[in-house]
């Protein structure tokens, strides 16, 4: 009979030579020169991005440096993903210090932290509740399918009936339904057939959404980017936004901020949606005008 001891170390032994051949690999990968890099991701990779010819391999603020050892400034900063600046130390410590206490738990558990980060969610953004997604797309597609059980469980609207206003040059995702929205020929070519349900007018226009709102009983709710982004970085007239909301309200009708490009600081106060934001704090402490 084998030991469990002479089991276990010949585990180890294998799991050690693993461990050696894979590191091995990886330091001959960490020597590819820009083009190889480059040859490789368009060999082996979907081709569904273009990106700009610089192989990035390290950053640390609001530097990069490419794999020849060149140093950038990071003005992109991943779409304002890393705002914050690569590698901040007390993001990397709470990632480090969570990754060694527990993986995942999935929604199929409770856990001890979800809760605690939703409370503080809610309570900076003033918010009735949180529901954290992973993308931009995911939001969005979740704002539309709350708006539509909203609006046949709560507003009345007869199922399968509710449309949602949107606006022209919009930037939302690239999902199926997204896309079926969206005015981008790049973005919707040989991916129909689209999903039905939505109404385009021109972004910044009142009248428009007015228009819309007066003549149809099955809209359920505005969906809208406080800046337009991939349009060109369109800011809409002032009050805008608010006049919009208010249009909402009066009809009974959602108003959905897809505030992915422009939330947590990123046009000087926590969301773009308080407009003029009158609050010392920029904290949406008071009342937008």
């Amino acid at each position: 009979m084998v030991s469990l001891d002479f089991e276990r170390k010949k585990v180890q032994k294998e799991w050690l030579l693993y461990n050696f051949k894979i590191n091995k690999k990886m330091a001959v990968l960490e020597h590819l020169t820009s083009q190889q890099a480059m040859d490789l991701e368009n060999k082996y990779g979907a081709h569904n991005y273009h990106p700009l010819p610089v192989v990035l391999s390290k950053g640390d603020g609001v530097y990069v440096w490419d794999v020849e050892g060149k140093k950038y400034y990071d003005f992109l900063s991943a779409y304002s993903a890393v705002n914050q600046g690569h590698c901040h130390p007390k993001i990397v410590g709470a990632m480090t210090q969570q990754a060694q206490t527990l993986t995942l738990t999935s929604r199929a558990f409770y856990n001890d932290m979800l809760g605690k980060f939703e409370k503080y969610a809610t309570e900076t953004f003033h918010f009735d509740k949180l529901l954290p997604m992973n993308t931009g797309a995911e939001a969005v597609e979740t704002a539309l399918k709350l708006c539509r059980k909203w609006a046949y469980e709560v507003k009345g609207i007869d199922e399968n009936e509710a449309e949602i206003i949107v606006c022209e040059n919009n930037f939302h995702g690239r999902t199926t339904t997204i896309i079926s929205f969206s005015n981008d020929a790049v973005a919707r070519k040989n991916f129909g057939p689209y999903t039905k349900g939505f109404i385009k007018i021109e972004y910044d226009n009142l009248k428009a959404l007015e228009d819309v709102l007066n003549s149809n009983k099955n809209v359920a709710g505005f969906l809208v980017e406080p800046i337009q982004g991939e349009a060109g970085v369109y800011v809409p007239s002032e009050g805008y936004l608010a006049a919009a909301k208010a249009l909402c309200e009066k009809h009974n009708v959602l108003f959905i901020a897809d505030e992915v490009q422009t939330g947590i600081g990123r046009t000087g106060r926590l969301l773009a949606t308080c407009g003029n934001c009158s609050c010392v704090d920029k904290h949406c402490s008071g009342t937008p005008k």
